[in-house]
Order: C-alpha cells, then structure tokens, then sequence
C-alpha cells in the first residue's frame, strides 16, 4: 500500500500552478473588467473564483492519477525518468489509483455544478463535460489522444481558452477584449510545460509507441516549439500593457522564463 507521502507525490502537486494560472488570470480580467464598467469590486464574488480554482486543482490532480493509471497499466512508465509514479512503480494498485482519478474528476464536476449555478451559466456544464472527457482520454480508453500527439492540443484548449475566459465570464457575466489574448498566453504556456515533459520522456515514450507531439516533432523541433510557447505570452500581453498600466508587472516574469529556454535550446531534456 502506498504511503501518504507517497500518494502526495503521485498527485504531482508541483503542476498545480498550471491550474491556479488560468483562475488567476482569469479573476485579473474580471477585476479590471468590473472596475471599468461599475468603479468597484464586489468582494462577494470570491465565491466563484473560489470555485474555479476548486474546479482547476481538481481536474488537475484528477488528470493526473488517470495518467499514472492509464500508463502504468500500459507499460508506457516501466521505464519511466521523471516524477514517481504510483502504478508504473508498484507502490499502489491500479484499481486503487484508477478509484483516485475517478474521485478527483467527480469532484472537479461538482465544483463545475456549482460554478455553473452560480454564475447561471447553464450552457458551461456541456463544456464541463467535455474537460472531464479530455481529462480521462488522454492517456485512458483504446485510442488515447496523447498517444496520437494531440495532448498539447487538448492542454491548450481547456487550461488556456476555457480556464481563463470561463473564469473571467464566470465572475463578471460579461466578455472582455483582454480575456482571449489572456488565455491565449496562458494556453501557450502550458503547452510549454507539457512540452517540457513529453521532450524529456521522447526516448521512452518512442520504445512504447507513445507518439506524443514531442516524438512526431523530434529533438529539434520540440525545443523550438518549447521557446515559441513560451515567450509568445509576453508579447501577446503588450496590448494589454498599453491598456492597463499594471499590467506592465508581467515583463519581470520574463528572466524566469529565458532560463528554462536557454537549457532547453541548449540541449537539456530527453532522457534526463
């Protein structure tokens, strides 16, 4: 049986930033948005950001256990490099940790449930429905969509378009210029991460028949995807730099972001 510890790591806490990024992006729109239309925040909405995140962590954590079950039962992580895994590694059974997934996905459709009445966006649950289905088949079913090179796809789509305009709607009930180019770079950047594991897993996953993007693009290719997603985001926040002044905060980030692309471009990840 798998220890506490144990279970802490196999729900790979430290991706959970990919799932609070889209949330606080999204409230950071909202925010503005609702100081352009009204002069002021009602604090009361903290109830749906609160939600959204609850939701994010949720199919986050969810994602990853039915990963760690669909490809341990797979054989893709019987020679996996990288974050330990509860199934490939035999410390829990796959029974068990499929029963995780399913639990933390039932959980993010609650808090979606909730969300959605809150914000009486009836219509969202069908979109809710959908991130869950993504969240199972990427790794999981007879034709998993990561095993055919579209999981940056998917990652794009409801960690970046879905996460930040949803929450960004969820709050205000209204659209906003700066919500899509928002979660355009926030999509781009976790793309970025996804890229970043899939490049290091290229020669294990290519020996199990995981044709993830990484493995269709190759070495070279993956890392120049890898510096375009991840430095695309500041450029694509310069409009909103120029609208809103405090916005110009996002350019600090960027020395955080050249470091990672200087070891990528200079040869750091597969295999490692």
């Amino acid at each position: 049986m798998a220890s506490l510890p144990q279970w802490v790591e196999g729900a790979r806490p430290k991706t959970l930033p990919a799932a609070l990024a889209p949330v606080a992006a999204g409230t950071g729109v909202a925010v503005w948005r609702l100081g352009e239309l009204t002069g002021s925040v009602d604090w009361a909405l903290v109830i749906p950001r609160a939600l959204a995140l609850a939701v994010s962590f949720s199919l986050q954590i969810g994602v990853n256990f039915a990963n760690d079950y669909s490809d341990g039962i797979r054989g893709t992580d019987d020679d996996r490099v990288g974050p330990f895994r509860l199934t490939g590694s035999g410390a829990a059974r796959p029974a068990t940790v499929k029963r995780a997934a399913i639990i933390s996905l039932a959980l993010g459709g609650l808090f979606g449930v909730a969300l959605v009445a809150v914000a009486q966006m009836w219509w969202a649950l069908v979109v809710g429905a959908a991130a869950i289905a993504a969240a199972w088949f990427y790794t999981g079913g007879r034709k998993p969509y990561g095993y055919l090179g579209l999981g940056e796809v998917f990652v794009f789509v409801f960690f970046g378009l879905v996460a930040v305009n949803g929450t960004a709607l969820a709050i205000t009930g209204r659209p906003s210029w700066a919500a899509p180019l928002a979660s355009v770079a926030i999509g781009s950047l976790a793309v970025a991460l996804m890229l970043t594991n899939n490049l290091r897993d290229i020669p294990t996953d290519a020996a199990s028949g995981k044709r993830t993007l990484a493995v269709r693009l190759g070495e070279r290719g993956t890392r120049l995807l890898y510096t375009t997603t991840s430095l695309a985001p500041f450029v694509l926040m310069v409009p909103v730099i120029i609208a809103h002044r405090p916005a110009a905060l996002v350019p600090l980030a960027l020395p955080l972001a050249l470091g990672p692309v200087r070891k990528v471009l200079g040869g750091t990840g597969a295999g490692t």
